[in-house]
């Protein structure tokens, strides 16, 4: 998978849950799935790897772009729950936490890649 196919996943993705372009954390969230892919153990490290590391690319803070990852997660689980459960594939009880919602991403592009 290309990085830009998976660019391309991870938008069209995000628009089946519910999240468009116009949040913040729509780019962010982008950002941090993208690497992730590559190399699956960063989400073991997200505050100290995934979130500099997408600050970075997108101009902005590590605390923002927590926040804006966070409530990226939000929104979907507002908008396109049973979605995002069925593509968790285990139950939910809450909102996911911002790695477990960035696997659940990671996964579903694995899975249809």
């Amino acid at each position: 998978m290309t990085p830009e196919l998976s660019a391309q996943e991870i938008r069209s993705l995000l628009r089946r849950l519910g999240v468009t372009e116009n949040y913040a954390g729509f780019s962010c969230t982008v950002c941090a799935v993208q690497p992730s892919l590559e190399d699956p153990a960063r989400l073991r490290l997200i505050t100290k790897r995934i979130y500099p590391d997408v600050a970075r690319r997108c101009h902005t803070t590590s605390q923002r772009v927590e926040r804006n990852i966070r409530t990226v997660s939000g929104t979907a689980w507002d908008k396109n729950r049973p979605l995002l459960l069925e593509l968790a594939g285990f139950p939910l009880a809450r909102r996911p936490n911002n790695a477990s919602f960035l696997a659940i991403l990671m996964g579903a592009c694995v899975d249809s890649g």
